[in-house]
């Protein structure tokens, strides 16, 4: 359904052009398909632009969130805090391991973890066994890593970003300059998503950055079926060589069990394409962000985006505004449909994971007051590099209209 004014915009897609085609074009002519040079050279290409010390690659961002998980040894008796308002991948990743969630409040206004609601959940966990937190970086908006590490540091536990959301986005750093998310000062992995509605797409990709040679091996073997082909690491000897001490050419080894996380050569080079292009994506996005500012101002309060300091090195993902449905007489459900019936496609980003059936049984009933308020009046308006700027006052136009049906 394209409305009265026009194509239909949706709240997020992928931003194509024909030299990514002809990048995955020349993958399909060449001799490797999977696990060939495009792989590494897009993990170098993400380390270089991250400042990381190494990327893997893998097959989704959630597979990236699990390979992290595994990696930094979770498992059954550990429990890792993560904020409820993000998508299930974050929470789902540490229970895919043994281990057990906390749920931490937000900031009503952002919907990000920051270092207060981390204490509160700190308070509620008790005597668990913790070992990690995972902040989200929400809708491209960075998290407060340097203060999270610092409760981190205090508890005693881990720090992996979740960084869905965020390739391209900086944070203050503590020289007062913004550093690229992924460079891993303040935590031991940072998790990227390369889903097609992501700022950079590989049609299904993940990635995960750390400075940890260690983890690093740990990560490239997980997500191979936990194999692995180093001569040190074999335990099998009689195995592993032949008569002469040489290593048998065949042989590999499972220390412990993996997946079959690998993203290809296909993949790899429409991620490669999309990456030299990050820069001119991010410029746009936060062009659009602005005109969203100015052509959204009349509808306050009813609508509001909100601000934070460190929102000039947002790479939006999202363009979320905040609505009080009740003084606008209508709800949310019904607000999206009439944006829908104008061309207008909408989002929730998220539903507080915490209210997931899966882990209110798990879990029970808990009052998360900051991640309420923020739920109540979240919706995400279309955003991607291909908007117009027309696009933008066709949106305001129809969310006004939208709200004044009520």
């Amino acid at each position: 359904m394209n409305g009265p004014a026009g194509r239909f915009l949706p709240y997020a897609r992928h931003d194509l052009d024909d030299d990514d085609i002809a990048a995955v074009a020349a993958v399909l002519r060449g001799d490797w398909l999977t696990t060939g040079p495009t792989v590494e050279a897009f993990e170098r290409a993400l380390a270089a632009r991250t400042g990381a010390g190494s990327a893997v690659v893998c097959a989704s961002g959630t597979a990236g969130l699990h390979l992290a998980t595994m990696a930094l040894g979770l498992g059954p008796g550990d429990c890792a805090i993560a904020p409820t308002i993000t998508f299930l991948a974050t929470a789902n990743a540490v229970r895919y391991v043994g281990a057990e969630i906390v749920f931490a409040d937000v900031d009503a206004e952002t919907g990000l973890l920051t270092p207060a609601t981390l204490r509160e959940a700190l308070g509620r966990a008790g005597g668990k066994q913790l070992k990690a937190v995972l902040p989200v970086h929400l809708g491209g908006r960075a998290a407060d890593l340097r203060g999270l590490s610092a409760v981190a540091a205090e508890a005693g536990i881990e720090m992996v970003e979740d960084a869905a959301h965020a390739i391209g986005s900086s944070y203050p750093a503590d020289d007062g300059s913004f550093a690229p998310v992924g460079d891993g000062r303040y935590s031991r992995m940072t998790v990227f998503s390369f889903h097609p509605v992501k700022t950079i797409a590989m049609g299904e990709g993940g990635a995960v950055t750390t400075n940890d040679d260690a983890l690093r091996e740990r990560l490239v073997r997980f997500r191979s079926h936990g194999m692995t082909r180093a001569a040190e690491a074999f335990r099998n000897r009689d195995l592993a060589f032949d008569a002469d001490g040489m290593v048998n050419p065949w042989y590999y080894e499972m220390p412990e069990v993996g997946y079959h996380y690998r993203a290809t050569d296909i993949h790899c080079a429409l991620g490669l394409s999309q990456l030299a292009k990050l820069d001119r994506f991010v410029a746009r996005r936060r062009e659009l962000i602005e005109r969203y500012r100015r052509v959204l101002a009349p509808l306050a309060p009813v609508v509001r985006m909100s601000t934070t300091p460190t929102d000039a090195g947002a790479a939006w993902h999202l363009c979320v505004v905040l609505i009080d449905f009740a003084a606008a007489g209508t709800t949310r459900a019904r607000v999206m449909r009439e944006l829908g019936a104008r061309g207008v496609g909408s989002q929730v980003h998220y539903i507080p994971v915490h209210r997931q059936p899966y882990y209110q049984a798990r879990y029970g009933a808990m009052s998360l007051p900051g991640a309420a308020a923020y739920y109540e009046r979240c919706l995400s308006l279309p955003l991607f590099p291909a908007m117009a700027d027309g696009d933008v006052d066709r949106v305001a136009t129809a969310l006004s209209q939208a709200i004044a049906r009520g």
